[in-house]
């Protein structure tokens, strides 16, 4: 699969179900690790409603899944979910780049995110990508990225 073979789109209700399997099978792989992991798919359908959700589907399968949400100063990246099966494809970078160019489209020159100090793969990914560890709480691990105009 090259980067080209998916779309990116805004999720809609009837995408609900779909996309919250593919959350699934994305932290699946955690759960072994992580005794205190939470659900976070749950809730999926009020997202929709209520966030900025984006979806990358190829050949009419959700394999992606990103959750914005506006704060008062900054834009929160709650949640990114790719299926294992589309992992290592370069779509995880694809959805980050696109919660950076909403952030700005938006007015907001900050994203922010929390992930669990059990994943450290995703720390170092998005370490890679410019963010910075601010503090660690327990296992949360809370990450910045200024955005500027470069």
């Amino acid at each position: 699969m090259t980067l080209h073979d998916f779309q990116i789109r805004p999720a809609t209700l009837p995408d609900a179900a779909t996309l919250a399997a593919c959350i699934d099978a994305a932290y699946a792989k955690y759960t072994k690790r992580i005794s205190d992991m939470p659900t976070f798919s749950d809730g999926i359908a009020d997202d929709i409603t209520n966030n900025q959700v984006w979806m990358a589907v190829q050949d009419n399968e959700i394999v992606a899944g990103l959750i914005l949400v506006p704060q008062d100063r900054f834009m929160k990246l709650a949640n990114l979910a790719v299926h294992p099966s589309h992992s290592g494809k370069g779509i995880g970078r694809k959805l980050i780049e696109l919660s950076e160019r909403e952030a700005k489209r938006q007015g907001f020159d900050e994203l922010r995110l929390n992930t669990h100090a059990d994943m450290p793969e995703n720390i170092q990914l998005y370490r890679h990508l410019g963010w910075v560890e601010v503090s660690r709480q327990d296992s949360t691990v809370s990450m910045t990225k200024h955005l500027r105009d470069d």
